[in-house]
C-alpha cells in the first residue's frame, strides 16, 4: 500500500489519474448491483464506486461496513450529471474502485458519526471514535493552523521557543495547584505550574530577550465550559519593551492567527478600554462588544429615595444601582421575566425590580408599569428615563446590591438578553481592556490579594499608595477580550527588587516568606534585571471562537469532564498500596473512594 493522496483533496483536478487513498468507510451504499462507498480521512469524504464488473472488487466491497479501515485504489472519473455535490471538495468527482483492501474490520460503532444528539459522557467515554467525527477533525485541525501560525509570527520578530519545567516549586499565583509527591525527598512536592511565569521572567534576567513556548498549564479549580485542569497557552514574554509597545505587537499575533487559521480578519487597531469604564459600563472586565446595551449609573440618584432596596444599596459602602435598558423589552413576559430573575440569582442578586415603559412622556403608574413605580417619585422616573435613554416599548432591569453582586448580574444578564433577543452586532469585536487594579480585597477577611499576580508591576508611582490605599492602586496590566471571552492577559513585570519587596509587603507576606519562597526570584532580580513584560493567550479558548464550539473540551484532543474526569481512561484513578507506600503517603479511611 503506498497512500497518493488524502481523501478530501481529490477534486476535479484529478480527473483520468489513478489514485491510492486510505481511510475509514463513513457509509456503504447498495444501488441496484452497483456499490458506493464514502471514504473518509482527516481532509474529508469522497465516494468510490465499485462495479459488479470488478468481481474480486465487489466482493470485498460486499464485506465492508461502517468503520471499516481499507485502502483503495482507482480511477478518478466525473460524477454523473445530476449527482454533482457543491457541499464537498470531491463533490465533483467520484473514484471507480479497481482495488480494494481491507485493512481492518469494526465492531458495530456505538453509535453513528453523523449523530450530532449525542451525549457529552457517550462521545468522552469513546473519545477516539468521537474524534473521527468531522466536525472534531475540522476543530483540531483548525487548533492547529492557529497554534503553527503563531509560532510562524513569533519566529519571525525573533521570539526564542524555550521550555520550562514541569516539576515546580509551590508558589501563590491565584489559584489552586496540583501537588506531586516526591518518592526520593520524603514528605516533599512539587508543584505542578499555573503558568511558567516566574521561569520566563528569569529567562529575560538571564539575557534571551524575547522568549515563547507553547505550554500545558495546570490549575485545580472548579471547572466551566472554558476550563480545564490542564490548558495550553501561548505563554511569550519579552524584554525591553513597554506596555504601549507589547500591546499593538501581540495583537498583530492574534490578528495573524485569526488569518491564517479561518482567513478571518479582526480590527486594526482593537480598541482599548480602561476597566473601571469597562466595569461601569458592561458590568464586566470582559464585555461582549457585539451587544450595545450598556449599564446605567443611578447610585448617586437612589440617595435621596424612600424606596429602602434602592437607598440602602445606593448609601453601602462599596454598593451600586444600576438599570439595564431592553429596547423592545416590553414585550417580555412574566415568565421570561421571572426567569430573567432566577438567572442573576447565580449571581447572588436577590432579586431583579423592572419598568416597563409603555408611554415615555408619562413617568408615572400611568406610563409606567412596575411593582416599584409607585416607590418612586416622579422626578426619579424621568431621570432613570432620561439616563437611560428609555422609549415606549422599552423594559428597565435594574441592580441594587454590592457593587460586586451588581456587575456580576447585570453584566451576565445583558450578554445574555442581548444574544437571545438578537441585538449581537457583528462577527469579531475583540478589545483590550488597560488599567487593572494592582489588588483587591475579599469583603469577609479584608485581606488585599494581587488581582493579576504578584509580580505585576505598578503604574509608575503607584507603589506609594500601597500602604495607605492599595485599592488605588493601578497596575501595567493589560487583557485581551473577543466576544465576551478572556483570550489572553498578561502585564510589564516589577524588575526593581525594592518594588517587588513592597508590593510583597502590601500582600501580608513576611520578609521570611518571600525568602522561602522567592529567595530565588528576589536574587535574580538583584543582578540587573533588565524591564520585561508579556502575556498569556488561551490557545483553547482561542480555538474555541475560531470553531463556533460551545465548551474549550470541543477543541482538546482528550479532555476532561467538568469534574475533572477522563472517562476515556478512567482517570484519576486509585493507587495501589505499593505506589502509596513508596510516595510515604497514607489515604485516611473518611477520604478512601467509595465503590
Amino acid at each position: 500500500m503506498k497512500r497518493t493522496d488524502y481523501c478530501g483533496r481529490i477534486d476535479t483536478r484529478y480527473l483520468a489519474r489513478t489514485v491510492t487513498l486510505a481511510g475509514w468507510v463513513h457509509r456503504r451504499r447498495d444501488h441496484g448491483g452497483v456499490i458506493f462507498v464514502d471514504l473518509r480521512d482527516r481532509e474529508g469524504l469522497v465516494q468510490i464506486v465499485c462495479d459488479p464488473d470488478r468481481a474480486a472488487t465487489f466482493a470485498t466491497a460486499e464485506k465492508l461496513r461502517n468503520e471499516f479501515c481499507v485502502c483503495v485504489t482507482g480511477l478518478v472519473r466525473p460524477r454523473p450529471e445530476g449527482t454533482v455535490n457543491p457541499n464537498l471538495t470531491s463533490g465533483g468527482i467520484e473514484v471507480l474502485a479497481h482495488e480494494i483492501e481491507i485493512l481492518n474490520a469494526s465492531v458495530t460503532p456505538p453509535f453513528q458519526l453523523d449523530d450530532d444528539n449525542l451525549s457529552e459522557t457517550v462521545r468522552l467515554e469513546h473519545r477516539v471514535l468521537d474524534l473521527r467525527r468531522p466536525v472534531m477533525q475540522k476543530n483540531l485541525m483548525t487548533r492547529y493552523r492557529a497554534a503553527m501560525s503563531a509560532r510562524r509570527y513569533l519566529d519571525e520578530l525573533g521570539f526564542v521557543d524555550i521550555e520550562t519545567p514541569f516539576l515546580y516549586k509551590s508558589t501563590p499565583e491565584g489559584a489552586r495547584e496540583f501537588l506531586v509527591p516526591s518518592r526520593i525527598h520524603h514528605g516533599q512536592f512539587y508543584a505542578l505550574p499555573q503558568s511558567p511565569q516566574l521561569f520566563k521572567q528569569m529567562l529575560m534576567m538571564a539575557g534571551f530577550d524575547r522568549y515563547y513556548q507553547v505550554v500545558k498549564c495546570f490549575r485545580d479549580e472548579d471547572l466551566r465550559a472554558d476550563r480545564q485542569p490542564e490548558f495550553t497557552q501561548i505563554d511569550i514574554e519579552t524584554s525591553f519593551l513597554g506596555e504601549d509597545e507589547i500591546r499593538p505587537m501581540m495583537e498583530g499575533l492574534v490578528r495573524r492567527m485569526f488569518r491564517d487559521a479561518l482567513g478571518e480578519e479582526l480590527p486594526d487597531p482593537f480598541p482599548v478600554m480602561a476597566f473601571a469604564d469597562a466595569m461601569r459600563d458592561y458590568g464586566s472586565d470582559k464585555p461582549d462588544l457585539r451587544i450595545p446595551l450598556r449599564l446605567t449609573e443611578l447610585t448617586d440618584l437612589m440617595k435621596s429615595v424612600d424606596f429602602k432596596v434602592f437607598r440602602g444599596a445606593a448609601e453601602m459602602a462599596n454598593g451600586r444601582v444600576a438599570a439595564l435598558r431592553v429596547p423592545g423589552g416590553g414585550s417580555l413576559t412574566r415568565k421570561e421575566i421571572d426567569d430573567y430573575t432566577t438567572f442573576v440569582a447565580i449571581y447572588g442578586a436577590k432579586g431583579l425590580a423592572y419598568i416597563k415603559v409603555n408611554d415615555a412622556s408619562k413617568p408615572n403608574d400611568q406610563g409606567l408599569q412596575s411593582p416599584i413605580v409607585k416607590f418612586l417619585p416622579e422626578g426619579v422616573l424621568r431621570e432613570i428615563l432620561a439616563r437611560t435613554g428609555a422609549a415606549d416599548g422599552d423594559l428597565v432591569f435594574f441592580g441594587a446590591d454590592r457593587a460586586k453582586v451588581v456587575n456580576d448580574a447585570l453584566g451576565a444578564l445583558r450578554a445574555k438578553v442581548g444574544h437571545e433577543r438578537g441585538l449581537a452586532q457583528g462577527r469579531w469585536k475583540p478589545l483590550w481592556v488597560v488599567d487593572f487594579p494592582m489588588f483587591e480585597q475579599d469583603d469577609e477577611t479584608g485581606a488585599w490579594a494581587a488581582r493579576h499576580h504578584p509580580f505585576t508591576a505598578p503604574k509608575d508611582g503607584h507603589e506609594d499608595r500601597f500602604a495607605a490605599d492599595p485599592g488605588s492602586a493601578i497596575a501595567k496590566a493589560y487583557d485581551v477580550v473577543l466576544n465576551g471571552w478572556e483570550i489572553g492577559g498578561g502585564s510589564v513585570r516589577i524588575h526593581r527588587p525594592e518594588v517587588q519587596a513592597k508590593v510583597f509587603e502590601a500582600l501580608a507576606i513576611s520578609p521570611e516568606d518571600q525568602r522561602r519562597k522567592f529567595g530565588f526570584l528576589l536574587d535574580a532580580l538583584s543582578y540587573g534585571a533588565p524591564p520585561h513584560g508579556g502575556i498569556a493567550f488561551g490557545l483553547d479558548r482561542m480555538a474555541t471562537l475560531m470553531c463556533g464550539a460551545e465548551s474549550i473540551r470541543e477543541v482538546i484532543a482528550f479532555p476532561k469532564t467538568q469534574r475533572g474526569q477522563d472517562l476515556l481512561v478512567d482517570a484519576p484513578s486509585a493507587a495501589t498500596e505499593q505506589q502509596l507506600r513508596d510516595l510515604h503517603i497514607k489515604v485516611r479511611p473518611s477520604d478512601a473512594v467509595k465503590p
